[in-house]
C-alpha cells in the first residue's frame, strides 16, 4: 500500500511530496528522519506517521512545542486522513498530493468545499470550557495582531497591552454566546491579555501579597504557598506550550535560555523574585516552574521580630556582630528564609564600606550606597564562556572590597570564601544548606573538598574554625513558621573536632490545638569570646542580652 504525503512551507508557499510506502515516516529536525524540517519550533525527533492496518495515525514523540492536527495539540496517537492538516511549526503536512507537489511552485487556491448541512438549532448555546475558549481566542489574537513578530524593544509594554486589550475585547464579543454565566468578558480579557503579553495566570498570583511561592507542576496544576502551607490554586495555563513561552519570557531579558539542549535554568523577575524552570524531557509531567517571591518592600529586622522569627536581644547581638566585622554563615534548609535573613543582616553593614555581592541569580537587596553586584553566567550555545560563582569570588578579591557577601556557597567557592575571611576580609557573610550548626560545619568541609584541592580534613577544619565566627541557623517548622533556632559561636578546635557554643536558641515546647508550634527564644547565658575581646578594647556591650529566660 502506498500513499503520498505533501509537506508545505507556509513561509514560502513551496511544497514537496514524499512517498509513504513503508510502515513509518519519521519527521523532525534531525537529518536521520525521512522528512527533515528546518524550523526552530520542530524538535530533532518530533513525530511519526505510522500505519495501523488500513488506518494511519500520527504519534507525537514528546516534542517540545507539540504536534497539532487541525489546530488541536495531540497527546496520544491520532487518526490521520486526507481531511486532516498536520502542523509542525511553519510546516503543514497532509495526506495526498497537491498541484505544488506535482511540480508547481506554489499552492493554488483550494476549491470551495461543499456546504455542510446545518445542524438543528439548539435552544441552549454550545458548552465550551473556559480553557478551550481561552485557547481559541488566544490563537485568533496571535493571528490578528501577529504577536510573535512584535518588537518589544520598540513598543512599550503598556502600549502593547492596551492594543492587545482592544483587539481581544472585539474577539471576545464574537464569542459572548459561549461564555459561562459566571465568567465576565472583563475577566476573560484580562486573563488572555496577561497570557499574550504578560506572565499569564501568574500575574495575579505575583500580585497577591499572601503568596510566598508559586509552583507550576503542569499547565493545569499551579500550586501556591501561603503562610507556610501549600495548596492547589484555581489558576491554569492553556497548555504546555504556553508555560514554556512564559518561562522564555522570564529568562530572555536576563540573557538566559531554555530548550532541549539546556532544559534547566535559573533566573529572576525584575523585582528580584527567584525563578527555576525545567522542561521535558527532564520534566516528565510537563514544563515545571518555581518562583520564590520577594517582598515588594524588603523586610527589616523589626518585621522578623514581629513574625516571631527572633527576639530583640538576638537582633541586637547580630547587629553587634556585623558592625564589628564578625564572619557569619547563615545555615538552613530550602525555604527556611536564609536569603531574607542575609538581606536583613547585611543592612547592619556601615554605609561607608564597599560591599561586593556574588550570586547565581541576583536576589540580594542591600540598601547601602556602595554596592557592586556580581552574577554568574551560564555557558553559551557552544557550551563555553560560563562564569561560575568561584570565578566571581576570586575576582572580587581584586576589587578592594571591605565586605564580601556570597548569596549561597554550594561548591568549591567555599574554599575561596574561607581564604578571604582568613586574609583580611573580615565581616563577610554567606549562606549554605544544612539542618543545624553542626551539619553546617560538615557541609562546609564537603564544599571545600569540591574545589578539587587535596587538603587533609584537619587542615580544612582548622581553616573553618579560624575563619567563621558565628553560625545562624534558620528553619521552617512543621506549622510553616520560620524561626532562627540557633545562634552559635565557633570557639576553636578540640582535637580534630570544631567546637561550638550556643549563644541563643529556640526551645520548642510542643503544639497547640491548631497545630501551631509552641516555644520561645532565649539566650543560653554564655557570653562569646568575641564580646569579651570587645570589652577589653574598651567598647561598651549591654550584657543583659545574654541573660537566659524561662519560657
Amino acid at each position: 500500500m502506498s500513499d503520498v504525503i505533501t509537506v508545505t512551507d507556509r513561509r514560502s508557499g513551496q511544497a514537496r511530496t514524499v512517498d509513504f510506502s513503508g510502515e513509518v515516516v519519521s519527521i523532525g529536525k534531525d537529518s536521520a528522519n525521512l522528512i527533515v524540517l528546518d524550523d526552530e519550533a520542530v524538535s530533532r525527533n518530533h513525530c511519526e506517521i505510522r500505519r495501523h492496518g488500513d488506518k494511519i495515525a500520527v504519534h507525537d514523540l514528546g516534542s517540545r512545542n507539540g504536534t497539532l492536527i487541525n489546530g488541536h495539540r495531540i497527546d496520544r496517537p491520532t487518526l490521520f486522513d486526507p481531511r486532516c492538516s498536520l502542523q509542525l511549526g511553519n510546516y503543514i503536512i497532509r495526506l495526498g498530493a497537491s498541484d505544488a507537489g506535482r511540480g508547481g511552485n506554489s499552492i493554488p487556491p483550494q476549491p470551495a468545499a461543499k456546504p455542510k448541512p446545518k445542524p438543528p438549532v439548539e435552544n441552549k448555546p454550545r458548552l465550551v470550557t473556559p480553557v478551550d475558549l481561552k485557547r481559541q481566542i488566544h490563537a485568533i489574537l496571535i493571528e490578528r495582531m501577529d504577536l510573535k513578530r512584535q518588537d518589544m524593544s520598540q513598543r512599550s509594554l503598556e502600549e502593547l497591552r492596551l492594543r492587545t486589550t482592544e483587539v481581544c475585547s472585539k474577539i471576545i464579543q464574537e464569542y459572548a454566546h459561549a461564555l459561562p454565566g459566571w465568567l465576565t468578558q472583563e475577566a476573560l480579557v484580562k486573563e488572555i491579555v496577561d497570557e499574550a503579553v504578560g506572565l499569564g495566570c501568574l500575574e495575579e498570583l505575583l500580585a497577591d501579597p499572601e503568596v510566598d511561592e508559586i509552583m507550576v507542576c503542569a499547565w493545569d496544576k499551579v500550586y501556591v504557598e501561603k503562610h507556610g502551607k501549600i495548596a492547589l490554586s484555581s489558576k491554569q495555563f492553556t497548555d504546555d506550550m504556553q508555560v514554556v513561552s512564559i518561562i522564555r519570557r522570564i529568562l530572555s531579558p536576563i540573557g538566559r535560555r531554555i530548550d532541549e539542549t539546556t532544559p534547566m535554568a535559573d533566573g529572576r523577575l525584575p523585582d528580584g523574585s527567584r525563578v527555576n524552570a525545567i522542561i521535558p524531557p527532564l520534566a516528565l509531567s510537563g514544563p515545571t516552574l518555581t518562583i520564590r517571591k520577594f517582598a515588594t518592600t524588603p523586610f527589616r529586622i523589626d518585621d522578623l521580630i514581629n513574625f516571631g522569627s527572633m527576639t530583640r536581644p538576638m537582633a541586637d547581638f547580630l547587629a553587634l556582630a556585623v558592625k564589628n566585622r564578625a564572619n557569619i554563615v547563615i545555615s538552613g534548609g530550602t525555604g527556611s528564609g536564609k536569603t531574607t535573613l542575609l538581606n536583613v543582616t547585611s543592612n547592619y553593614i556601615p554605609h561607608d564600606e564597599r560591599i561586593v555581592t556574588v550570586e547565581d541569580s541576583a536576589e540580594l537587596q542591600l540598601q547601602q550606597p556602595h554596592v557592586v553586584r556580581l552574577e554568574s553566567r551560564p555557558a553559551n550555545l557552544e557550551g563555553r564562556n560560563a562564569v561560575n560563582i568561584r570565578d566571581l569570588v576570586k575576582n572580587c578579591l581584586r576589587m578592594r572590597p571591605d565586605r564580601i557577601v556570597v548569596g549561597e556557597c554550594r561548591g568549591g567557592e567555599a574554599l575561596d570564601m574561607l581564604q578571604a575571611m582568613n586574609t583580611g576580609h573580615d565581616g563577610s557573610l554567606t549562606t549554605l544548606h544544612a539542618n543545624n550548626p553542626r551539619d553546617a560545619l560538615s557541609r562546609m568541609e564537603t564544599l571545600v573538598l569540591m574545589a578539587g584541592m587535596e587538603l587533609p580534613s584537619q587542615a580544612i577544619r582548622e581553616q573553618i574554625s579560624s575563619a567563621v565566627d558565628f553560625i545562624v541557623q534558620a528553619a521552617r517548622l512543621a506549622d510553616g513558621s520560620r524561626k532562627i533556632t540557633h545562634v552559635s559561636a565557633v570557639t576553636g578546635m578540640q582535637g580534630d573536632v570544631i567546637t561550638l557554643q550556643n549563644i541563643f536558641e529556640f526551645r520548642q515546647k510542643g503544639y497547640d490545638e491548631e497545630g501551631k508550634v509552641m516555644g520561645y527564644h532565649t539566650a543560653t547565658g554564655e557570653i562569646p569570646e568575641f564580646v569579651q575581646e570587645m570589652r577589653k578594647r574598651g567598647l561598651e556591650v549591654d550584657l543583659s542580652m545574654f541573660k537566659e529566660r524561662e519560657g
